[in-house]
């Protein structure tokens, strides 16, 4: 999860279900934010529960604006044109 949110420069929400269900399959939770350089802010290995953190929009716009790579996007290529 943590390259996930540096790869994009972005937070990354990520909820997880957790405990038994009907099928009789039994899922671990480990629900998680992360900020945009990996850090785990907040999580919840097991149960249930909320997970809360606060966003820095100004880490976030500082992370955009001087990560090196983000120079490199060929937008083009997103767009589907070569």
């Amino acid at each position: 999860m943590r390259a996930r949110a540096i790869e994009n420069l972005c937070y990354v929400i990520a909820p997880d279900q957790g405990g038994y269900h009907l099928s009789g399959r039994e899922t671990y939770g480990h629900s998680m934010i992360v900020d945009p350089w990996g850090t785990v802010l907040n999580s919840l290995s097991r149960g249930p529960g909320v997970v809360c953190a606060d966003v820095e929009l100004g880490l976030l716009n500082s992370a955009r604006r001087n990560f090196p790579s983000i120079k490199h996007r060929r937008l083009q290529c997103l767009n589907g044109k070569s």
